[in-house]
């Protein structure tokens, strides 16, 4: 249970429930109750309220998101801390991120993708002209709405495009898969650096792969300053060149190297996706065995012996023989030499990325490629299974001969981690020390009541330390949210004295409001309470403040009610008592006893609404109300 779930958030917003989180905030679906709308609450952490940095890194994404109006980037409403909680509110998008779709669909379509760049190319625009540089562009922070709509999201990183170098001492912020090569080594970074991580996710779009894989971070930022990545075709051949071209210069590693705007890459990307892309066609690779140079046959000169006729004849006679011989044998070579190097029966290659390594080699040994052509290389690789196909060469469709080699690159899963054992340590600290094992913490971060562990302590952890994942895998943290507090209800202080309010919550572990609002009354006396919030019976929670609103006079004036009270005619002693319940409480009126009386009348005192009720011998006889 989520104690923030149910709250209200500055006397407007409604937190209904949790969407998610990540390491320094929690993320939560709520609504504003004075538009009606939903909309997106995220709460800093608890436990990092207390960090300056934290909570300027948070309320830069604030300041940095409501200078910014566009279709393409979630909006920002509002931003405000109330009883020690920081909160930034969103608009709420119905869909999911980009992510989670390339990761439940695979690699999308060219067209798609080149209308998803577009439009996060259009949100990165109007940040630039803004003098607002995102830093942190990845498909996480791109939602996709259900009418297919990208919202640029999460400018956590966010700074002008004018301050100052966004780096720290040993630490590169942004994520290392889709940093710029200028991010990585920790120089100024501008608007080409977000054109960059969009080329990368662009890539990531239409081959589900990342260009750049390490054993880590560092090892990642080397190669996007070192290395360039493998085309995108060979990852996925329907990828056309025009968007290939797009690609490679959003991630050239030199900064002019790019598009000078992200105005500039849009307007490409337009181009591609309004007229429906088209394959440039391709220049088949030229078989190793096209061209040739056969060596010339030639005969072997010896020393020139004096002959005569007859011996002479009968030579020329074998000499024609042996030319004959030596022209049949010369065809016969070259007949073989044509049979092995050119008559040699041509397929087309089959895709087989995705495929297990046996249900590839089937299908090439299928189409006549021998067992013996297939080379196998492997590499660790985290989004494809192990044994399964990562990239080909030849790429699908290349026509080639069926004696050439043909390499596939085999996956072998993602690299093994131990996981670190982080039971007793804080949030913040357990993050850290995952993180640098290479592994991640999943979303949300689950919450647990612990008699054992203090409030944000990590309490269990999934799998348990010592266990192997797989390198970038999750693990799932339970943090403590301290002892489970009491409930009570809170009881009816109506009337009390503000004494007697604050002694009957304290009995219940609860606490009345210093703040207590004043207002005239006629119908409740100085000091005494009129309204309570929480209302009476309200389910709380121990340690819940109660505000009360207590009357400044002058109170109600005393009225008088004749009141008669009726007995039996025999002649008997009877008990006679008159209660009266007003704005004072309960009190009693009148008790004493009569004798030989059929009736008796009282004259009795109550302030404000009564209700007196008469009791002969006990027994309620009568009652009524007076105003």
């Amino acid at each position: 249970m989520n104690i923030l779930i149910g709250k209200l958030l500055g006397n407007r917003y409604e937190i209904m429930e949790q969407l998610g989180g990540g390491g320094m905030a929690i993320v939560y679906k709520g609504r504003d109750t004075i538009l009606n709308r939903l909309v997106t609450i995220k709460v800093l952490r608890p436990e990092f309220t207390s960090d300056e940095d934290f909570v300027k890194r948070f309320r830069r994404e604030a300041q940095a998101i409501a200078s910014l109006s566009h279709p393409n980037i979630v909006s920002i409403y509002d931003v405000g801390r109330v009883d020690a909680v920081d909160y930034l509110v969103m608009e709420y998008v119905e869909g999911d991120n980009l992510k989670n779709l390339i990761r439940l669909h695979g690699p999308l379509t060219p067209v798609r993708a080149a209308q998803i760049a577009r439009q996060i190319s259009e949100a990165l625009e109007h940040a630039h002209e803004n003098d607002i540089v995102h830093r942190d562009v990845k498909p996480q922070n791109v939602l996709i709405t259900r009418d297919g709509r990208a919202k640029l999201t999460d400018f956590g990183i966010a700074r002008g495009a004018t301050a100052a170098t966004l780096t720290q001492t040993d630490t590169i912020m942004g994520s290392v898969h889709y940093l710029s090569p200028e991010q990585a080594r920790g120089e100024n970074t501008g608007p080409r650096s977000d054109i960059y991580s969009l080329g990368v996710v662009l890539y990531e779009m239409v081959t589900g792969a990342l260009p750049f894989q390490g054993d880590t971070p560092v090892g990642v930022a080397l190669k996007h300053i070192q290395d360039e990545p493998p085309r995108p075709s060979l990852l996925n051949p329907a990828v056309p060149l025009g968007l290939e071209k797009v690609i490679a210069q959003a991630m050239a590693k030199s900064p002019s190297g790019r598009y000078e705007t992200a105005r500039q890459m849009a307007q490409e990307l337009e181009d591609i996706s309004g007229t429906g892309i088209k394959d440039t066609p391709r220049s088949d690779p030229v078989d190793e065995f096209a061209t040739r140079v056969i060596p010339t046959v030639r005969g072997v000169a010896g020393d020139i012996q004096p002959v005569d006729r007859e011996a002479r004849g009968k030579k020329r006679s074998y000499g024609w023989l042996w030319a004959a011989l030596i022209i049949l044998g010369v065809f016969a070579a070259g007949a073989a030499a044509y049979q092995f190097y050119f008559n040699v029966k041509e397929v087309t290659m089959p895709y087989v990325v995705g495929k297990t390594l046996d249900e590839a080699k089937s299908i090439l040994l299928d189409r006549g490629i021998k067992s013996k052509n297939i080379n196998v290389t492997r590499s660790n690789n985290p989004d494809v299974p192990a044994d399964n196909v990562i990239a080909q060469d030849p790429t699908a469709g290349t026509r080639i001969k069926v004696n050439r080699y043909v390499t596939l690159n085999v996956s072998q899963g993602a690299e093994q981690r131990t996981v670190p054992s982080v039971i007793g340590q804080k949030l913040s600290d357990a993050i850290s020390v995952i993180n640098k094992n290479d592994l991640n913490v999943a979303e949300p971060v689950q919450e647990k009541y612990s008699d054992t562990y203090v409030q944000g302590v990590v309490m269990e952890q999934e799998p348990k330390p010592g266990d192997k994942l797989a390198k970038g895998s999750a693990v799932v943290l339970y943090v403590s949210m301290g002892k489970q507090p009491m409930t009570h209800k809170v009881p009816d202080l109506t009337g009390l004295t503000v004494e007697k309010a604050k002694a009957e919550l304290e009995k219940l572990k609860l606490i009345l409001d210093e703040n207590i609002t004043r207002v005239k009354s006629t119908s409740y006396f100085s000091g005494h309470v009129i309204t309570q919030i929480p209302a009476k019976d309200t389910e709380v929670q121990e340690g819940s403040t109660v505000k009360v609103t207590v009357s400044d006079g002058p109170g109600p004036t005393m009225r008088t009610a004749s009141v008669e009270a009726k007995f039996d005619d025999d002649k008997k002693e009877h008990e006679l008592r008159i209660v009266v319940k007003d704005v004072r409480g309960t009190t009693d009126a009148f008790v004493g006893t009569v004798k030989n009386e059929k009736s008796v009348v009282k004259v009795v005192p109550y302030y404000g609404k009564a209700t007196i009720q008469v009791y002969v011998d006990k027994i309620l006889k009568g009652e009524e109300s007076f105003e």
